[in-house]
């Protein structure tokens, strides 16, 4: 019976001292952020100028990428295209009423 008391004391002193880390860490946290906001704020200026220069030559190389990748894909597209002219002649024209 006394090992379970023992054992629930250094449970209860575990937590509590996990519980003051815990309080001192939030404590750094908050005083941290609030010294380090204004440099914070300067890299959210800094990085939006950036991304107004990097921004269209990403947009740019994107398209480049996208229709280099789309090349291996056109004798499908020219297959399509003869199908297509081929169903295309061979229906009846609508009548005009």
């Amino acid at each position: 019976m006394g090992a379970v008391v023992v054992l629930a004391g250094l449970a209860f002193t575990a937590v509590a001292v996990l519980l003051a880390f815990a309080a001192v860490a939030v404590f750094f946290k908050i005083v941290l952020r609030l010294i380090l906001l204004p440099l914070l704020l300067i890299k959210f200026i800094v990085m939006g100028l950036v991304m107004l220069v990097v921004g269209p030559i990403l947009f740019v190389v994107g398209l480049v990428a996208v229709f280099a990748m789309m090349v291996p894909l056109l004798p499908f597209l020219a297959l399509g295209a003869i199908v297509w002219f081929l169903v295309r002649g061979s229906r009846r024209p609508a009548a005009v009423a």
